[in-house]
């Protein structure tokens, strides 16, 4: 009795156990393969993203340095408006090259507004490598676009605005918008005291 029980046994696993169908092996292919695609997508998306955010960082740095800049030249930054070379600054990298700067390093003697020129042209030559570069310099207290949060490229000039440095590049192909701005001074003149 017991051999029969052992041999039926036998048979009723040979049955359950014959493999799986080709539809079952398509199905699970496909639910592999759909895994494999979503992580090459998020993949891809993470790296614009990693992309993204080092061009923030240079463009902060970036407008950090012309701040510094801006702030230790005190002499071009206590000129009237139309006369400062910083305020006229609006460079986009899609017109060309900067504007050139004459020789003004080590012991050469540079009025201020010369060395003012120096930094802008190296600003200019940095902003240059962002695709599609732009960078703005103004007095300017306008909100962000409604449902952007960026700032406008235009500038209020009003003379009691805070200075702004405005910077955009294009990304994706998409036009090219301010994604940064950095208050270089709240008030309307540098003259004597700590912008």
């Amino acid at each position: 009795m017991f051999l029969r029980c052992k041999a039926a046994s036998s048979a009723a696993s040979a049955v359950s156990h014959r493999g799986f169908t080709l539809a079952e092996v398509l199905v699970a292919l496909l639910v592999v393969a759909a895994g494999i695609a979503g992580a090459a997508a998020l993949q891809a998306r993470t790296l614009r993203g990693a992309h993204e955010a080092e061009r923030l960082a240079n463009a902060t740095r970036l407008a950090s340095a012309l701040a510094e800049r801006m702030r230790a030249n005190r002499v071009s930054m206590a000129l009237p408006d139309a006369a400062n070379p910083y305020l006229q600054f609006d460079y986009d990298s899609a017109a060309g090259a900067a504007p050139a700067a004459g020789p003004c390093y080590a012991d050469a003697d540079c009025t201020p507004v010369q060395l003012a020129a120096l930094d802008l042209f190296e600003i200019g030559q940095a902003v240059a490598r962002l695709p599609g570069g732009r960078i703005r310099v103004c007095r300017d207290a306008t909100a962000p676009v409604v449902g952007t949060d960026l700032p406008p490229w235009n500038c209020d000039a009003h003379g009691g605005a805070p200075v702004v440095v405005k910077l955009g590049w294009r990304e994706g192909g998409a036009a090219v918008v301010p994604r940064l701005q950095l208050t270089v001074a709240g008030g309307a003149t540098f003259a004597g005291g700590t912008p």
